[in-house]
């Protein structure tokens, strides 16, 4: 795993969307399994950006959706597909029908998963993974325990992942408590992978996770095992102590 410290929040988001921005030079056409939640919306801003500065042809982009909440209606605002939505494909104009769904919303989960996993194979894989750490160390909503070859499925939310979710929707009763999520089986095979960790609160989970054991209890640990993962932490995830650069 290289390591890539940064001063702060903004600084981890703008190297973020220039690491983004490089896999799409490279392949235009390029799967990018993309996360919802708080650390990598700036990123998401800053590729905005960029390619308004600098338009780019992204017709040919394949964003891919981490996960989705179950039990919503379509149009509930708490979807995460609506969030995907209004963070990443209409910024970046990218065509919604490009997008490889994690559908929940009136459709049999078992069926949504089964469609999402064969537009996968079609696609020939993940490029790009783009996540964030949890605070119980889930990547998307493998929630621990979780084994490396945990395949895409519907979980229950774990109280600490509706915590920290709370605040997106106004409070804990707010926070459906089903989810589905795609598998670690499918996260660990991502040809590159970023990992985004932003915040003292995230300290001790990230320590856990790039520096203890790998374990189920710590999903996280599992990018230990992998190659073609960067770590971007800023200096409060990471600690005030930290030499910072770009790896």
């Amino acid at each position: 795993m290289d390591l890539v410290l940064l001063d702060d929040y903004d600084a981890l988001s703008r190297e973020a969307a220039a690491r983004i921005l490089e896999t799409i030079a490279v392949k235009p056409d390029a799967t990018l399994l993309l996360a919802t939640g708080e650390t990598p919306m700036g990123a998401y801003r800053e590729l905005a950006e960029a390619l308004a500065r600098n338009p780019r042809d992204l017709s040919r982009l394949r964003p891919v959706q981490l996960d989705e909440y179950l039990d919503l209606e379509a149009d509930d605002d708490r979807s995460l597909w609506g969030w995907m939505e209004r963070a990443v494909v209409r910024p970046l104009g990218v065509p919604t029908g490009n997008v490889i769904r994690l559908a929940a919303d009136g459709e049999d989960p078992e069926v949504a998963i089964a469609s999402y996993e064969a537009a996968l194979r079609a696609a020939g894989g993940i490029d790009l993974a783009v996540l964030g750490l949890g605070p119980n160390g889930h990547l998307g909503f493998n929630e621990p325990p979780a084994p490396a070859d945990a395949p895409t499925r519907t979980v229950t939310l774990t109280p600490e992942s509706v915590a920290s979710n709370a605040r997106y929707w106004g409070g804990a009763e707010r926070v459906p408590r089903r989810a589905v999520t795609a598998g670690l089986d499918i996260i660990l095979a991502a040809r590159r992978t970023l990992l985004l960790v932003s915040g003292e609160p995230k300290r001790h989970i990230l320590q856990r996770a790039v520096a203890g054991p790998v374990t189920p209890d710590v999903p996280a640990s599992w990018l230990q095992r992998i190659e073609g993962v960067t770590l971007l932490a800023d200096r409060a995830a990471w600690g005030p102590s930290a030499a910072v650069g770009r790896g």
